[in-house]
């Protein structure tokens, strides 16, 4: 089923995932004493958000790419230069690519708010502020949704210091302990990421005198550049986006301070922020140095990243920190479909990323329902969760997925992959190859070590199973600091928890359903990135490089 789209809405739907959240946020701000009406904007911003996401990703089928610049001012490409308002000008562009990241991170951002409301905005504490809660999120709305359409590097930068400002705050909801010092390593890391970023901003510009990314392709391609020194601005760009997607050895950081949030904000976390490093990462690769110079570079990042990323799974017995381990590893498989510079990878990879944040975010979900059905996360004191089938399934669904068995979206990306490195043929892509199997056999390992740990033992055999029972007083949840005897929230899965995690177990079985259309997107949306004629013509107006 397609709808046709008219080009002449693509001015207002192409600002409004951006607009739309930042609009509901001032109001749910203003209403912080009204928390229905508060939960009711938010749901209806994002569900605006959503619409006009699918929206463009019909008309970007029917159309192609499709650019704006803010507020009529000229952008300065083209040979149109305004001396005087030219460089100000913000470009917005959305191709297949975005369309689709849109689509896709509005779809969980959707899902883990009303999760949210069905947990109580809270996780444990009274003391937990709730009326921040919305409007910071919607914040985090729109800096996704602005990396995704950004068309200069400037803008992208802003994206991500509005998702370093918001995700801050939604980190150490609650102020314990654990979530401050989590919330300040997590701050620090950001900002170093983001200085070397604004570095490479300032290198860019001072080499191309524009940061407009489809005027910077054309200059940094047309033989005037040296190789060196697109090369020195290609790797600082590099290990700021690489910080930002967990790529080895700058993924440190995040298994440290994912697990500590709350439910939600882990889920939403996990699913999206390290793939807007992703996304960054595949737009400087394709549009600004093409030509594969660090191709070999970003393989061996991509190899280590699986299989360090799964090794340090296998050794965790907290679930949240074993699947921040496994989001680490499985970024690598995203990183290798990069690296190959061939459609078939590329399109593998952006399938395998929308397929991740829909799986990540999904176990994440369940992770935070366990919580509440068991008292805790940990593998030591988890068992005989099987008594509840509903949560059984809606775990074994995208662990299976997660870990490639056919014939899940899981299998389907990972073959993908795996073929696009048999065509490469190099000795390297083979050896990536090899390493993605292990990496798959692995994951496979420690999702079927939560199920017959956490579900198929019994409690009583768990080595830390009757601490509930004997000294309630010892079982503490980590994330917020508040022994579980004193909550009175455990044992209880609320509907408002459950429906939104069962939605997103279904959205992933559509990845499954609809694997060849989607697919097929996922083709366009690597041809446009390889040659990516299409997207400098929607901006400048001319012909490409």
């Amino acid at each position: 089923m397609s709808i046709a789209v008219p080009v002449s809405w693509f001015p207002v739907l192409i600002v409004m995932p951006t607009l739309v959240p930042l609009i509901g946020a001032a109001i749910t701000l203003v209403a912080g004493r009204i928390p229905r009406l508060q939960r009711v904007v938010t749901v209806l911003a994002i569900t605006t958000s959503l619409s006009a996401s699918l929206l463009m990703l019909f008309g970007v089928s029917q159309h192609g790419t499709q650019a704006i610049a803010i507020g009529g001012w000229d952008a300065g490409v083209g040979g149109q230069r305004s001396k005087r308002l030219g460089p100000l000008g913000i470009t917005l562009v959305v191709d297949h690519l975005s369309a689709m990241m849109l689509v896709v991170s509005s779809t969980v951002l959707l899902a883990v708010i009303l999760y949210a409301i069905g947990q109580g905005l809270r996780d444990g504490t009274e003391a937990q502020p709730v009326s921040i809660f919305q409007p910071t999120y919607l914040i985090l709305c729109a800096g996704v949704s602005n990396a995704f359409l950004a068309g200069d590097l400037f803008n992208l930068y802003v994206s991500f210091e509005v998702l370093l400002t918001a995700s801050y705050v939604l980190l150490t909801v609650g102020a314990s302990i654990d979530r401050v010092r989590a919330g300040a390593m997590y701050v620090m890391v950001s900002m170093v990421s983001s200085l070397i970023f604004l570095l490479g901003i300032a290198f860019a510009y001072a080499t191309t005198g524009t940061l407009n990314l489809a005027e910077m392709s054309i200059r940094l391609n047309n033989g005037e550049v040296p190789d060196g020194t697109r090369n020195a601005l290609f790797a600082v760009l590099l290990v700021a986006f690489g910080i930002k997607a967990a790529v080895f050895p700058l993924s440190t950081w995040l298994p440290d301070s994912y697990p500590t949030a709350p439910a939600p904000v882990t889920a939403v976390f996990a699913g999206l922020l390290t793939k807007v490093g992703v996304y960054a990462i595949i737009r400087a690769h394709t549009l600004l140095f093409p030509g594969g110079s660090m191709d070999s570079v970003l393989m061996i990042a991509g190899l280590l990243t699986m299989l360090i990323g799964i090794a340090g799974a296998i050794a965790q017995s907290d679930i949240k920190r074993l699947l921040s381990f496994t989001l680490v590893s499985h970024i690598g498989y995203m990183v290798f479909g990069i690296a190959l510079s061939s459609k078939i990878g590329m399109a593998a990879a952006i399938y395998y990323v929308a397929h991740h944040i829909l799986v990540q975010t999904t176990l994440f979900l369940v992770v935070g329902l366990i919580e509440r059905q068991a008292g805790s996360a940990s593998l030591r004191r988890l068992g005989g969760l099987i008594a509840s089938p509903v949560l059984a399934v809606l775990y074994l669904v995208p662990a299976l997925n997660l870990g490639g068995i056919p014939p899940f979206s899981g299998f389907i990306g990972k073959v993908g992959l795996l073929q696009a490195g048999a065509v490469d043929g190099s000795v390297l892509a083979w050896t990536l190859v090899v390493g993605g199997l292990v990496t798959s056999l692995l994951t496979l390992y420690v999702v079927a070590r939560i199920w017959t740990k956490a579900f198929w033992r019994a409690r009583a055999d768990a080595p830390e199973g009757d601490l509930s029972d004997e000294r309630p007083s010892a079982l503490m949840d980590e994330s917020t600091d508040i022994a579980f005897s004193d909550r009175d929230d455990v044992g209880s899965m609320p509907p408002g928890m459950v429906v939104p995690t069962a939605a997103m177990v279904l959205v992933g079985l559509a990845m499954t359903i609809w694997a060849g259309p989607i697919m097929n997107y996922a083709d366009r949306a690597a041809a446009d990135v390889i040659d990516p004629t299409v997207y400098i013509r929607a901006v400048t107006g001319i012909g490409g490089r």
